[in-house]
């Protein structure tokens, strides 16, 4: 069984996006700990089932992100279930996931779901208008969710999204300082090597995920932290 506290790097795939066989083989041979599936728009039984059948060639865990129950399946070595710790609609609170296991909770081997404490913050993203994401959140509110997640809930995971743009660094530090027993994933615009650098400064796994499809080279740099990390 794989171990999720020992990922530093994910690279995160979206259905609803093309992306050659030769880009996705560099992407899954890059030396990555795992490749997750996942998006806001557009993400359909279809093609999660066509970019899972791909991916399933390669020897690396693969994670389902579930944005909607339509989408669930099994092939997947884990599945994400969000938390939107700052949505306003309390479907992504728990909604989903009480209408999920009402259907298929007698059938879910709960080894492979994890809960994420999800905070969005960036205001323009497709996520942030989704689920009615109260964004403008100082330091103070950050951490107060952070200490929600580890003290209170006892989350596996707080994710810090900021979802095609690049975050607050002194944000995900303050976070960071918080979390003592919760897994801390950053995700949003790291487009190059040297944003992977500083987010990894303080948190425990990054995802990348749109630097992908514009300039895959950037987005295969990025594994490099993991080298360095294990120095």
């Amino acid at each position: 069984m794989y171990d999720i506290k020992e990922w530093q790097h994910v690279f995160k795939l979206d259905p609803a996006k093309e992306i050659s066989d030769e880009d996705l083989d560099a992407l899954c041979m890059s030396n990555t700990d795992a490749i997750m599936i996942g998006g806001t728009d557009n993400v359909t039984e279809d093609n999660v089932i066509h970019l899972m059948s791909r991916v399933r060639r390669y020897p690396l865990p693969l994670v389902l992100e579930i944005s909607n129950l339509d989408t669930v399946m099994p092939g997947f070595d884990f599945y994400f279930v969000p938390k939107v710790l700052n949505s306003k609609d309390t479907t992504y609170h728990n909604g989903m996931l009480h209408k999920a296991l009402k259907q298929f909770g007698h059938m879910i081997n709960f080894e492979e779901v994890v809960l994420e404490g999800y905070l969005v913050l960036n205001p323009d993203s497709k996520v942030a208008q989704l689920t009615q994401a109260k964004t403008n959140l100082d330091i103070e509110d950050v951490e107060a969710y952070a200490q929600m997640v580890n003290e209170m809930y006892k989350l596996p995971m707080m994710y810090i999204e900021y979802s095609g743009s690049y975050g607050d660094v002194e944000m995900v530090k303050a976070v960071s300082k918080m979390l003592t027993n919760t897994q801390l994933i950053y995700g949003g615009g790291i487009s190059s090597l040297e944003h992977a650098q500083e987010m990894k400064q303080f948190a425990d796994t990054i995802i990348v995920g749109n630097i992908i499809y514009s300039d895959i080279k950037k987005a295969l740099k990025t594994v490099k932290i993991k080298k360095e990390s294990n120095k």
